[in-house]
């Protein structure tokens, strides 16, 4: 290759670079967007919070546990069943709460229902046979006694001083395999649920587990007081976490009249109800929304001749206000059998004023 050659191609090269760089320079150089509010939320003095206090310990359930364990007992009864097969015996399992040291043992009533043999279970391990000493349905309470003294016994608390979310334990036989424990808090408070036609009425509900076994069992305070004595679980594939307790101030005076008497009495209006809220309100189209609406008026009932109707809504019953059925029922059963209660009610528009004398309440 001649010299001449190659300082031509020297040349040429040197000028396309300078070119190249020339073109480079026009070109602007691309960068980031900028956002207008990059800046706006930003703080330099920025830290967090400051601690809270530590975080409360879960109590000490033991205490309570071994306080109220001596005074829970298991219940076993024995029913006969006849079948086209012939007769079989069929056991139920439970659990009680002695109520004092004589032996008498409050449970519930579907767990000692149609027994033929009802045998007890105490804490230390003995084992004695037991008698019913009176049982009532509409309350799904009774009360069985054992012979025996000297007996640990459970001790009652109040609980209208109950609050949600409080702790609470359930003691009792939970699967038939003796004393056990659950704990959880109070979810919600006077509840009223239907089981089998029968409505119960201030029961508490509670997150404590309660399982089969465990019926007639005590539901404890973090003092060891009976607050309540487990009777129900709703049991569907879509609940979880929901059990129901007799609340004590229910069943204290039922058990009371069950040891005194051998059974319970109500006072009686002899109305059929339903529940009046908003909904039902604009539904009928009723000058009320809260109430108790009488759908039924028992021939010759003490309703009856007072001269309540159906489609009468009761507001107020012996100086208590009634907002719904549950409220009606309470006062109604608090009341005394010969008791004369003023009943203010709603009719149609106007509001009504009379007296109604309350009787016993028929047993069918």
């Amino acid at each position: 290759m001649s010299k001449k050659y190659i300082l031509a191609l020297v040349i040429l090269v040197a000028v396309a670079l300078s070119v190249g760089i020339w073109a480079l320079s026009l070109s602007p150089i691309s960068s980031p967007p900028q956002s207008d509010n990059s800046t706006q939320h930003i703080d330099p003095d920025w830290t967090f919070p400051p601690e809270s206090e530590p975080a409360t310990l879960l109590p000490d359930f033991r205490p309570v546990i071994a306080e109220v364990m001596p005074s829970v007992v298991s219940v076993t009864t024995e029913t006969v069943v006849s079948s086209l097969f012939g007769q079989s015996t069929e056991y139920v399992v439970g659990s009680g709460i002695l109520t004092d040291d004589k032996g008498y043992i409050a449970t519930n009533n579907h767990v000692v229902e149609n027994a033929q043999s009802i045998y007890v279970e105490l804490a230390d391990g003995r084992t004695f046979p037991a008698n019913i000493v009176g049982t009532d349905s509409l309350s799904d309470l009774a009360v069985i006694k054992i012979d025996a003294t000297d007996l640990p016994y459970a001790y009652w608390g109040d609980s209208s001083l109950l609050s949600v979310g409080e702790w609470v334990l359930a003691i009792g036989n939970a699967l038939g395999g003796g004393g056990g424990a659950t704990q959880g808090i109070v979810s919600r408070l006077n509840v009223s649920v239907n089981v089998e036609g029968n409505t119960l009425y201030g029961l508490i509900q509670t997150t404590a587990a309660i399982n089969p076994g465990n019926s007639g069992g005590p539901l404890v305070n973090m003092s060891g007081e009976v607050i309540g004595i487990t009777s129900v679980k709703i049991v569907a594939s879509e609940v979880e976490g929901i059990g129901f307790a007799i609340s004590s101030d229910e069943a204290k005076p039922i058990i009371l009249d069950l040891i005194r008497y051998g059974r319970v009495t109500y006072p009686w209006l002899g109305v059929g109800l339903y529940t009046v809220d908003p909904s039902l309100a604009a539904a009928l189209n009723l000058s009320v929304d809260r109430g108790a609406l009488i759908v039924e008026v028992v021939a010759d009932s003490p309703a009856d001749t007072a001269g309540l109707r159906e489609d009468d809504i009761i507001i107020r019953f012996g100086g208590q206000e009634i907002s719904n059925v549950a409220d009606l029922v309470r006062a109604i059963r608090t009341s005394e059998i010969g008791e004369e209660v003023g009943i203010v009610f709603v009719r149609g528009e106007d509001i009504k004023t009379i007296s109604a004398r309350l009787v016993e309440r028929p047993t069918s």
